[in-house]
């Protein structure tokens, strides 16, 4: 019997939900985190500002920042609060 093709991303991801519960709940945290790595990357962006620069500001060393923007770490709500205020923004927590 042929193996089923898989055409976009929510057919894979249903397929292995149906294998291994819990991996659209993981897939959808994981999503929410590069989401988060990615405005704030925007946001020092849009204010010109270096990776250095950013955490020169924030009195942290410039491999937080990279890690932040990559994804690759979970910074804590404090530190969102930070960069967001250093940019000239106001945090705002929504749950939808």
């Amino acid at each position: 019997m042929p193996k089923r093709v898989i055409d976009n991303i929510d057919e894979y991801i249903a397929e292995r939900e149906s294998q291994e519960p819990g991996f659209k709940q993981a897939i959808q945290k994981e999503s929410q985190r590069l989401d988060l790595a990615i405005k704030i990357r925007n946001l020092r962006e849009q204010a010109g500002l270096s990776q250095r620069e950013l955490a020169e500001r924030l009195g942290k060393p410039q491999s937080t920042i990279a890690r932040i923007e990559s994804g690759n770490v979970n910074p804590s709500f404090g530190t969102i609060e930070e960069i967001a205020n250093n940019l000239g923004k106001r945090l705002q927590i929504r749950f939808v």
